[in-house]
């Protein structure tokens, strides 16, 4: 912990500084942000960034994803603990998976949960933001992972192509007339690519279902995550794209994920 500021005479200033923002569980927020902190000005601009909104994981940088402490930075979508279910599911799907693909991969995170379950594996990553590939080359790296910045499956190498074991793709899935309605941390801090799925937030997650049987591996999946009012269709796009589809749900993080096999 840093040596406090004029501003900041304890933690107690802190956590007194997080609550009036409005922090909810501004002790351990300021518990995170102490032990971030390497100088006193360095400790009032990451509370001065929190109490105008910066998202928690973006001041501090990094974020807790399935035990692992994920980097993150300015402009990349923090990784949701929701979508620890969908690493969960594709671990019970294809325990023995061999080829992994993380496609939107934000911050790599999901990748690189999924490669610290598995043990070795072939791990790429593709995003179509340089800032968050740049990112998840850095979390996927003790892996040995790839990362590939481009659109979509454009990203990956050819030769993947038909041996994909896992492919986890937590696209955008946000209609677009709702993003406003967004919380203010995800609208005004996380990149509108990552969010925005067109105009009913399927556009993204049908364009991937189309192509997934071309690169998925025989009794390998796709994995997308949406939402409970979507999940219907979500679950209509894989069947047209002649994937065995299958809803999974946690009630407890409020998760939906659309599991796709290729036969």
């Amino acid at each position: 912990m840093p040596s406090l500021s004029p501003r900041f005479t304890s933690a107690d200033s802190v956590v007194a500084a997080l609550r009036t923002a409005g922090c909810v569980f501004a002790e351990d927020e300021a518990r995170l942000i102490l032990a971030a902190a390497r100088t006193p000005d360095e400790l009032v601009g990451m509370v001065d960034r929190r109490v105008t909104g910066h998202p928690l994981e973006l001041v501090v940088g990094w974020a807790e994803f399935r035990g692992l402490r994920i980097t993150v930075g300015p402009g990349v979508f923090v990784p949701r603990r929701r979508t620890e279910f969908l690493v969960e599911q594709a671990l019970a799907q294809v325990p023995g998976a061999s080829v992994v693909v993380d496609l939107c991969c934000g911050s790599g995170a999901v990748g690189a949960a999924l490669a610290a379950a598995l043990g070795p594996v072939e791990l790429h990553a593709a995003d179509i933001d340089p800032a968050a590939v740049d990112c998840a080359r850095r979390n996927t790296a003790d892996a040995g992972g790839r990362a590939h910045t481009g659109d979509l499956f454009d990203a990956l190498p050819a030769d993947l192509r038909g041996r994909v074991d896992i492919l986890a793709a937590n696209v955008p899935y946000v209609p677009s007339d709702e993003v406003a309605l967004l919380p203010t941390e995800a609208r005004d801090h996380e990149p509108l690519v990552a969010l925005d799925g067109g105009a009913d937030g399927l556009d993204i997650l049908r364009r991937v279902a189309t192509e997934a049987p071309h690169w998925l591996a025989r009794g390998g999946c796709l994995l997308v995550e949406t939402s409970e009012r979507q999940a219907s269709a979500a679950v209509d796009a894989f069947t047209r794209s002649g994937l065995t589809p299958r809803l999974a749900v946690s009630e407890a993080l409020y998760a939906h994920v659309v599991i796709g096999t290729r036969a």
